[in-house]
């Protein structure tokens, strides 16, 4: 049993429960999705069951789990299902997590990834500070296992931003080749130490243009969540900085409040500020821009992948 199925809030997310709640608005129209209900989703549910895995679909409540499990599209998150960082924006229980690496989970992923007939898959995490290295060798084992099952797949990470660790360890990361490298910042800087006070906005975006370094030719990929208090300046300033990291890749959804416990929706943005959004990154030079209220990491990650290599071959050829 997951930990979502728990129903105590408390037992997922200890350290929020002397937060005064915050009131959680009425969702506008174009932010509603349908329950997840097709024999696609059932068929994709049974197979995560089966080899005993975790998604990030679940487990921060997702709302476009069922589109995207109904096409057989699933979320992997590694390494548990407990964080060790307390982000007030996050759904993902938290504390102290109750057990070692699992050493077979690497395997289990890549037969699950060939049993979907996966194009293309996304493997993502919980930050394990636990961990020396971070988990990064646990990410390139299951990079290699992946590559070793379904060869003809190809791998998005979204990856912790390692920041206890050696900073060498975002080199075995690296040398297992991804596809594509994503780590997200999340939101603007002037929001960390509220949304993300055990992370730092400029040591994620350094981990970002390290990859760059280390291999010119791997894409990188990173996103952030609006209506959580940011402006339309302190974006776009956000757009500035991933650009100077040479980020190809930008996403921009809607942030949305999984209990009164968490950060507070400080608005709805409208889908014409999305678009407005889109088009002012794709100006600054990113390769790729998906911006849309339902817009996540994950979301439409396979198409978004091959419009993001067409687009670079467009531009240099390669």
């Amino acid at each position: 049993m997951s930990l979502r199925d728990l129903k105590i809030p408390a037992q997922r997310h200890p350290e929020k429960q002397r937060r005064e709640d915050s009131p959680q608005p009425k969702k506008p129209d174009w932010i509603r999705v349908r329950a997840p209900t097709s024999e696609g989703y059932k068929a994709t549910r049974d197979i995560i069951r089966e080899h005993k895995l975790t998604t990030v679909c679940e487990e921060a409540g997702c709302p476009n789990v069922g589109e995207c499990w109904s096409q057989g599209h699933a979320t992997m998150m590694i390494m548990g299902e407990v964080c060790t960082r307390a982000c007030t924006f996050c759904n993902i229980a938290t504390g102290k997590p109750p057990e070692s690496l699992d050493v077979f989970e690497p395997g289990r992923v890549a037969d699950a990834v060939k049993k979907l007939g996966l194009n293309h898959v996304v493997i993502t995490s919980v930050d394990r500070d636990d961990v020396q290295d971070g988990g990064a060798e646990h990410f390139a084992q299951t990079i290699r296992a992946i590559r070793k099952q379904a060869p003809k797949t190809t791998i998005e990470i979204l990856t912790p931003d390692f920041i206890r660790c050696d900073p060498k360890v975002l080199e075995i990361v690296v040398e297992a080749r991804p596809d594509v490298f994503n780590h997200n910042l999340e939101t603007v800087p002037g929001l960390y130490a509220e949304v993300r006070p055990g992370a730092r906005y400029f040591h994620s975006l350094r981990l970002l243009q390290r990859v760059k370094e280390l291999d010119p030719t791997m894409f990188t990929k990173s996103g952030i969540m609006v209506g959580l208090g940011e402006n339309k300046q302190s974006v776009t300033q956000v757009m500035d900085d991933m650009r100077a990291a040479d980020i190809d890749f930008l996403t921009i959804g809607q942030y949305l409040q999984p209990t009164p416990k968490h950060h507070k929706v400080d608005r709805f943005v409208t889908p014409d500020e999305f678009a407005t959004y889109e088009k002012t990154a794709f100006n600054k030079g990113f390769l790729m821009v998906s911006a849309s209220p339902l817009t996540r990491s994950s979301y439409h990650a396979g198409d978004d992948f091959a419009r993001l290599r067409a687009a670079r071959v467009e531009k240099i050829g390669a």
